[in-house]
């Protein structure tokens, strides 16, 4: 599977287009539809393993362990410290929670674990 299809696949499993991944990741709309006929620059790799957390080397097929959908426990993370890095678990279309949305989230549920 070329890493084009590998990318189309992981838009595709999350009903999100191409061109939405592209301009999230700052590239312009078609650039990922371009690399069916050439190489995509490391930097650019990196960014969509990022937007997508897989590796590089999943996309570039070296690496064919199937990216897996991670549970989180909104609970628990409502009562990490507020250093916590929010963005090794959890993002809104690949983007990071903005802070007034994370103490909603830690409001929300921290009650949970006192019942």
């Amino acid at each position: 599977m070329t890493t084009f299809k590998r990318i189309k696949n992981l838009a595709d499993n999350q009903k999100i287009s191409l061109q939405k991944v592209a301009i999230d990741i700052g590239l312009s709309e078609n650039a990922i539809y371009g690399w069916k006929t050439r190489k995509p620059k490391g930097e650019d790799l990196a960014k969509i393993a990022d937007y997508f957390h897989v590796s590089v080397d999943y996309l570039l097929g070296r690496d064919t362990t199937e990216p897996e959908n991670q549970t989180v426990d909104l609970a628990e993370l409502a009562n990490k410290p507020k250093d916590f890095d929010w963005g090794s678990v959890l993002s809104v279309g690949g983007k990071p929670i903005p802070e007034e949305d994370k103490e909603i989230i830690r409001r929300l549920f921290a009650h949970k674990l006192s019942d």
